[in-house]
Parts: structure tokens; sequence; C-alpha cells
């Protein structure tokens, strides 16, 4: 085998609250991710030589180690000690700067398929723990599904899946600075927390679509894009049980009763805004071709 070809899934945040600060300024989380069907496509070939090559379908993606797939190529070699090189190309379908974890999920999806090609046997717990190397979001993309995340990110817990919920997920032409958006949830005085772990109860006895409006997103509380008021607004007038934030933003995700309403919903918002689409929670992160 010299080329595996894979799907990577963007996330959403169902909760995500920020606990506290560490003292290497790193903050501590309390979040629960979900897997959703919005992919990026990679492609892998194994190199003779020792080097990381990077092509990309949308053109203000850098292709040079500023790409977390590079970093996640760069680790794997360095980790498993193999002289060798891949080739790699990312399709992109997921937006950046869109709180969807796009990047992370690539450098998961990389580090997933040079395990493959090189036959490294690092699944389950080792393939995580790499992906925990590259970013905390690399980590729980390594395991997918729906998690209760805590610690920077890197304390994963599957837990029992949602249904297939439909959903509409959407952003605007403006993006947030993650660093940015952490600063300012440094700066609030008495923020309101999210119920986180009233969802987590609502999900372990089967009740998300009922208990949905418990999700919630301490960012919204610093966030002044009129994109993100606007379609939240908008997807709520057009059907949804609930509008909220993906991450520290820009994306919106809603959760909808039904196909039919949530597929309605898209079709009016992709009149509107760069990106808009229909898509439902998935079981996984990663799907070979």
């Amino acid at each position: 085998m010299n080329t595996v070809t894979l799907k990577v899934s963007a996330k959403i945040n169902l909760s995500l609250d920020v606990t506290g600060k560490y003292d290497n300024g790193y903050h501590e989380i309390e979040s629960i991710f979900q897997s959703v069907g919005i992919y990026d496509t990679l492609t892998v070939t194994k190199l003779d030589s020792p080097e990381i090559v990077i092509s990309c379908s949308d053109p203000d993606v850098p292709c040079d180690k500023r790409n977390i797939v590079y970093k996640a190529a760069e680790l794997f070699f360095r980790e498993t000690k193999i002289i060798g090189g891949a080739q790699i190309h990312i399709e992109k379908e997921i937006p950046s700067q869109a709180g969807l974890g796009g990047g992370s999920s690539d450098g998961a999806g990389v580090l997933y398929a040079l395990n493959m090609l090189y036959d490294t046997g690092l699944y389950g717990r080792k393939l995580t723990e790499l992906g925990g190397k590259v970013s905390a979001d690399t980590a729980f993309f390594t395991v997918g599904g729906t998690a209760y995340v805590r610690g920077i990110g890197e304390e994963i817990q599957s837990i029992r899946y949602i249904p297939k919920v439909d959903m509409v997920i959407a952003k605007g032409a403006s993006g947030i600075s993650t660093p940015e958006a952490y600063s300012k949830i440094d700066r609030l005085v008495s923020p309101i927390h999210p119920e986180t772990q009233k969802l987590l109860k609502a999900i372990d006895k089967g009740k998300f679509l009922s208990k949905c409006k418990l999700c919630q997103n301490i960012f919204e509380m610093v966030t002044d894009l009129k994109d993100v008021t606007n379609l939240k607004r908008q997807m709520m007038e057009n059907g949804a049980m609930t509008s909220v934030m993906s991450g520290s933003g820009s994306s919106v995700f809603g959760i909808f009763p039904d196909k039919e309403s949530a597929m309605k919903c898209a079709d009016i918002l992709k009149e509107k805004y760069p990106f808009a689409t229909y898509c439902r929670a998935v079981p996984n992160s990663i799907i070979i071709e």
C-alpha cells in the first residue's frame, strides 16, 4: 500500500465552558464534542525521501510548517523513528476559523493514514496520545463520536452517541481569533456558565433532543459578530429547536426536529452566507475511502 484516501469530519461543541486557567497560560475547559458530517478529504502517499509535501484545494490554507498536517506528519516520523516521507493533498470542505476543528481533524487523519501506510500499529489510545501532542482537538478526532472533554482538551471520555440528529451549520464571512476570544473570556466578571453536567445526564438517558436547549457556549458572551447573532436568529425563525455558536466561533449550528425543516433552513441561509449546509451527527471522525 502506497496511498491512502480518507475523509475526516468536522466537530461542534454541544456545550463549551472555560472553567479555569493554568499557570502556563492554557485554559481549562469542560465541553461535549460531537463529530458532524462535514468532511475534508485527504490523500496521503508514501515517499521514499524524507520530506513532507502538502497541497490544498483552498489557496488560503498554508502548505508549509504552519499547517497542522505538517506538524502531525513531522511528529509521526520523529516518534516512530521512521525515515520516510509523505505527500499529502487536502480537499477542503470544512471552513476555516469556524470553531469546527478542520485543521485538527486533518492532523488526525494524517496520523491515521501514516499509521496504515507504515504499519506502525498505533491504534486506540496510542494514536490518541500521539494526536494530543499535535493539538487537543486532534486527540479528539482520533476518537470521534460524542465525547466529554476536560482539561486543556486532552481528557477525552467517549459517552453515549446522540441520535443521528438533523442540523444546519453556517458561517458568515468573518472569522474569530481564538487567542483573542480567550483573552476576552479572562476579562469576564461573573460569567454565566453552561449547564454541561445537565446536558451530559440528558445524553446518558437518551433525551438529547428534548433537552437540546441545554446546548450552550460561554464564548457567546464575548462574541460581537453580527453574523453570529443573525444566524442564530434566522435558524430559530426557520424551525430550529436551539441554535448555538461552536467553539470560539464563528460558525453557528442549529438543531432541528427533522431533515425536511433543516434542509429548508440550509437552503435559505445559502442565499445569504458563504457557508451553510445540512448535516447530521456522526459516530466516527475518520472514514477510509
